[in-house]
Parts: C-alpha cells; sequence; structure tokens
C-alpha cells in the first residue's frame, strides 16, 4: 500500500534504538524509551499561505528527522508501524546521518 500525505503533512518510521548500554547492558523492549528519531518516508505537496501560494515543505523523502515522543499519530500499514505528523512537529533534520536503509514510500 502507498501513501501519499496531504497538505504539510509527512509519513516517518521510527529509527529503532540501540537495546544495549555503552557498558554492554541490554535493555529489555518493556522498559526501552519510544525512539524520537525517524526517516522520511513521504512528504506531502506544503501547506497554503494566507495569498492561498503553495509554501514548499522544508523536508524531503529520505531525511533523518528528530520529533517529540508522543508527536504524531500512529498509523500501522502492511504490518508496519508509521507515524503522520504535520512538518510542524519536526524539530530537526540530522544532517550527514547514514540512511537507515529503509524501503521508501512515495
Amino acid at each position: 500500500m502507498k501513501l501519499r500525505p496531504l497538505h504539510d503533512r509527512v509519513i516517518v518510521k521510527r529509527i529503532d534504538s540501540e537495546t544495549k548500554t555503552a557498558s554492554g547492558i541490554v535493555i529489555p523492549d518493556a522498559a526501552a524509551e519510544k525512539p524520537d528519531q525517524g526517516e522520511v518516508l513521504a512528504v506531502g505537496p506544503g501547506k497554503k499561505n494566507d495569498k492561498g501560494e503553495l509554501m514548499a515543505p522544508n523536508i524531503a523523502v529520505g531525511d533523518r528527522v528528530l520529533f517529540g515522543k508522543y508527536s504524531g499519530q500512529t498509523v500501522k500499514v502492511d504490518n508496519e508501524e508509521l507515524l503522520v505528523m504535520k512538518e510542524d512537529d519536526l524539530f530537526a533534520v540530522i544532517e550527514g546521518a547514514p540512511s537507515a536503509g529503509l524501503k521508501k514510500v512515495a
């Protein structure tokens, strides 16, 4: 299934966090925090300003981004958990980050 976000929304897949601490202690899934990083899988066309002109989004497919732990709406597509959120919910793009190698939906 392909998703095409509307307006200024983006589709993000969480990037799994490490399950071991620096000292080698394994963190169980129940105790692990939700990751606050993800890879952008799809981007909407943007939102309109007061003049009715379309403002292009500042984010692109493949960008690694930071977002709040409870940001966005979780949806399940093809047994994969994705987040749908507005571009305003994203905090930053992680520059120079290696791609997570995720399958892109666009």
